[in-house]
């Protein structure tokens, strides 16, 4: 872009940006630009060089000034551009909107409503700064059109994203093509030609009470199907949302409450004491694990800063604590749900993305329910037809699909917490649960490399060329299956190596940060061998992604 159309166009931007922080950030970008500062003017056109995409994620990315950022003029673009999709698809539409405690969360959750009541669509605002999952609960609840979360989930701190739902017949499901596509045209077209300051705005929108939360709890604790048990647990809520409503959960339930660790119990966008809000990511659970040891706990439990997902972490025979895998959580809580299906006389669909484990599609099988591997993303788990459970390995989990179709934290907490309780009720333990479902289903190990990259470009170079020259043997095992699921039917940028012996590598791009995810699963005659397969899996994918980095 000329240097003299980029001033124009970022000052055409600035006129209509009403944020005081990101006008003035932008502002003195322009005037140093003007001044030849040069990396002023490379900041400047990197900011404008592309738009941040709205897709089936929604949009998600850092807080700044321009196109490429989140801030008020991209938000108020998309929430008039998601505003004229609902007027053009829905009678009398609809819309519910949330959002956590990130920085500006609640100032783009108060665009939204305004914008969309001024566009003539019933718009209703949650009470606070609550979980994810209240949001998706509230779609279905009050049967909204459509449904807006404010939220990064667990991305760094200085991002933030805007997750929409879909109600009526999308179920109260994150969008899906053709959808994305078509709201994401619709809020091009406002961008195009549309100032931010003459888009209509209205502030006689719903403020919705309490009430609504009270709802969600007094559906999320029927997951307590056991006699309460004593509990000695810990909980972190990673500076997010989840802690109010779990705490109130609990309590509603009747269950001991856990310790806290009071350091990340308080919403705070500048997640003082992790690197990353993320329970996944190493030394997350730091804080929790020293607050277990000083408790004697049994175990950790960790939601993410918006309480959509759950981590559990529990002492080994040393003493030593690590986190379980998500695939583990995810097949327990699939075979209580298989059980409770069984019990009910129900039958229908156990559910999970085709990068978690293939262990789920055993235990459905087992109990003879149906089991579907849907493509990545709680927007495809939750249209799995009779859906009884779903989850994905990136510690997503969604226990009742009659009352969100998004994974569910809170959710998932009660649920196991309630495995916990039927096991202390029969004189079992955890670890006696882990292995009985070896012994019934085989013996599975899960694992995962992330190859971050800084450059976006190095992500496609790298699936092309896994693509174009995949391996024939992978840590000694060769590779009797090559999928590419550009070619099949998914259309989709996953690659599939089907090794001997039952072993799987899958590679994709991250749909929400900067790198390439290998997906790693292995089956055994024990845990202890799937676990030695993973382990060699893994150092031969890193090793396989630096030569072909280099």
């Amino acid at each position: 872009m000329q240097q003299e159309k980029l001033i124009q166009t970022a000052n055409a931007w600035l006129a209509q940006d009403p944020d005081q922080e990101t006008h003035d950030e932008l502002a003195s970008l322009i005037e140093q630009a003007k001044k030849g500062d040069n990396d002023a003017l490379s900041t400047l056109e990197k900011r404008f060089a592309t738009r941040l995409q709205f897709g089936t994620a929604g949009l998600r990315g850092p807080l700044m000034a321009g196109p490429s950022g989140m801030n008020r003029v991209l938000v108020s673009q998309t929430a008039a551009g998601l505003a004229n999709y609902l007027n053009a698809n829905y009678d009398q539409p609809s819309i519910v909107i949330g959002c956590d405690a990130r920085k500006n969360s609640d100032v783009f959750a108060r665009d939204t409503a305004e914008i969309m009541q001024a566009a003539g669509i019933r718009t209703l605002l949650l009470p606070a700064q609550l979980p994810t999952p209240v949001l998706a609960y509230a779609i279905r609840d009050l049967d909204t059109s459509a449904g807006v979360m404010v939220t990064a989930s667990h991305n760094p701190p200085l991002d933030n994203g805007y997750k929409v739902y879909l109600g009526g017949k999308d179920a109260g499901a994150q969008i899906v093509p053709p959808a994305d596509k078509d709201i994401a045209a619709a809020i091009d077209e406002v961008a195009a030609n549309q100032s931010v300051n003459d888009i209509p705005r209205s502030e006689v929108y719903e403020q919705l009470d309490d009430s609504i939360v009270e709802r969600y709890i007094a559906e999320t604790i029927k997951q307590i199907k056991h006699p309460v048990q004593p509990l000695n647990y810990v909980y972190t809520a990673m500076h997010g949302v989840g802690c109010e409503t779990l705490l109130r959960t609990i309590r509603a339930a009747g269950l001991d409450e856990p310790t806290l660790v009071e350091a990340q119990c308080t919403p705070d966008p500048t997640f003082p004491t992790v690197d990353f809000p993320n329970p996944e990511e190493p030394g997350a659970l730091d804080l929790a694990i020293e607050a277990a040891e000083k408790v004697g706990a049994e175990f950790i439990i960790a939601n993410d800063p918006d309480a959509d997902r759950l981590a559990v972490a529990v002492p080994d025979e040393d003493g030593q604590w690590h986190s379980l895998h998500g695939n583990e959580i995810g097949c327990l809580l699939g075979w209580q749900a298989a059980r409770r299906a069984e019990t009910a006389g129900k039958k229908g669909t156990l559910a999970c993305s085709m990068v978690s484990s293939p262990a789920l599609a055993k235990v459905a099988a087992h109990y003879g329910l149906n089991s579907a591997e849907t493509l990545t993303g709680f927007k495809w788990i939750g249209r799995a037809p009779e859906l009884l459970y779903g989850y994905e390995e990136a510690l997503g989990y969604l226990v009742d699909p009659e009352k969100v179709r998004d994974k569910d934290g809170i959710s998932a907490t009660l649920a196991f917490l309630d495995l916990i309780i039927k096991l202390k009720g029969c004189g079992q333990t955890l670890a006696d649960h882990r292995r009985e479902f070896a012994e019934t289903f085989g013996a599975y190990a899960s694992g995962q490399v992330s190859i971050r990259v800084t450059d976006l470009k190095q992500i496609g170079t790298l699936m092309q060329s896994f693509r174009a020259e995949p391996p024939k043997a992978i840590a000694g095992k060769d590779v009797v299956e090559f999928i590419d699921h550009e070619q099949t039917e998914r259309k989709s940028n996953i690659l599939v190596f089907q090794l001997e012996g039952g072993s799987r590598v899958i590679i994709r791009p991250s749909g929400t940060e900067p790198k390439v995810k290998m997906y790693l699963d292995a089956a055994a005659e024990t845990v202890a061998q799937a676990k030695e397969s993973v382990a060699a899996l893994e150092a031969a994918m890193r090793d396989e992604a630096t030569q072909r980095s280099a």
